[in-house]
């Protein structure tokens, strides 16, 4: 089960990934707005066993450490958005967006590999462009595409470690080949819709 919840700051789309039979859950890119992340988990009775980071950057990382101090989920992000996590101005941008320097990771992650959130499995695609480590998350005919993929747009490429032509690559290698009844689950609130499915992104995204 999909969860979307919308956050205070630059639009940023946070997911909940709950396990119906165990209630295990695990969160994607807890920004902001921490307290009522935790709130919610805590009122519907999830236990959070992940926190992951579709990629590095703080917009998306920045409540890592307010997350996981109070917790005891362990942070996923893939192997190569790690040391990205502590560059300068990604340690800038998080304290400038009131979060604290992440924790180290618990698990790297690498192209194929399957998390498990209670019994529900969720398989990690690379789709490197926006940054070298930005990952999609599929389980259940539903895809967080993070920084990838929004409705009718993609990521931005102009930042460091981005490709315009790894991206758009990455898209129609990675994404485009999913069921296109799939549906797109953005990072960012940029589209006319807050998702999509992937046959629709394939017939009218002018961006790839």
């Amino acid at each position: 089960m999909i969860i979307q919840r919308k956050l205070s700051k630059m639009a940023i789309f946070c997911y909940f990934i709950v396990d119906p039979e165990t209630k295990n859950c695990a969160v994607v890119d807890p920004a902001f707005d921490t307290d009522k992340i935790i709130s919610e988990i805590n009122k519907n009775k999830w236990q959070l066993t992940h926190v992951i980071n579709t990629h590095s950057h703080a917009d998306h990382s920045a409540g890592n450490w307010a997350i996981i101090s109070k917790t005891k989920a362990k942070l996923l992000i893939h192997e190569a958005d790690v040391e990205s996590l502590y560059f300068f101005m990604n340690k800038i941008f998080t304290l400038v967006l009131g979060g604290k320097k992440s924790p180290s990771p618990d698990q790297v992650l690498k192209h194929g590999d399957i998390i498990q959130i209670g019994n529900t499995p969720v398989k990690i695609i690379h789709t490197p462009g926006h940054s070298p480590g930005g990952i999609c998350l599929y389980t259940k005919g539903n895809l967080i595409t993070g920084d990838t993929l929004f409705v009718g747009n993609i990521g931005r490429t102009d930042l460091r470690g981005g490709s315009h032509h790894q991206l758009v690559s990455s898209i129609h290698k990675e994404l485009y080949t999913l069921p296109p009844e799939t549906i797109v689950w953005p990072g960012h609130d940029y589209g006319i819709t807050s998702s999509s499915t992937i046959e629709k992104e394939m017939k009218t995204n002018p961006m790839t």
